[in-house]
């Protein structure tokens, strides 16, 4: 029998993302288990092309307020809570998503990933790469995929 205790729900706050969490939330739901969900914040030396030209103290500054701001979204998701009194652990990081999002699944000892895909293809899948794929061949537990579009078995 399968037995899932915690179910991990990385979310960017984009639309790609949403089918996710109502499926984490019903899986959840379903299993009796904690939802996790995670921002990861990217780490602003990697975004910003010349580093030279700010100061550490504008990046941190920076790097902050978007963890702030994350975290006060995370705060709103999902609107509903787990009818199972199962807490909902709420979580930030900062780095790079997919190995982020790995490593907090080894840390916690998560049972199931629900990631959103934005389903690009052809040569933006080639220059964009897929945090979700990455996701599915480091993770140390099984992933389930969620598209934004076509068929649903949960209603969103």
């Amino acid at each position: 029998m399968i037995q899932l205790n915690k179910v991990l729900v990385p979310t960017d706050f984009s639309d790609f993302g949403k089918p996710a969490i109502t499926y984490g939330l019903a899986i959840a739901e379903k299993f009796g288990a904690e939802l996790h969900l995670l921002n990861v914040v990217p780490d602003q030396a990697m975004l910003v092309p010349e580093v030279a030209a700010f100061s550490p103290e504008s990046m941190m500054e920076q790097s902050e307020s978007l963890v702030r701001e994350a975290r006060r979204q995370l705060g709103e998701l999902p609107a509903a809570g787990l009818s199972t009194g199962k807490p909902i652990i709420r979580e930030v990081r900062t780095g790079p998503a997919a190995t982020e999002i790995v490593d907090y699944a080894t840390k916690e000892n998560i049972d199931m990933v629900v990631i959103g895909t934005h389903g690009r293809s052809g040569l933006m899948h080639i220059l964009m790469g897929s945090i979700a794929e990455r996701v599915v061949r480091l993770s140390p537990c099984p992933v389930l995929t969620v598209k934004p579009q076509g068929h649903q078995f949960v209603s969103l």
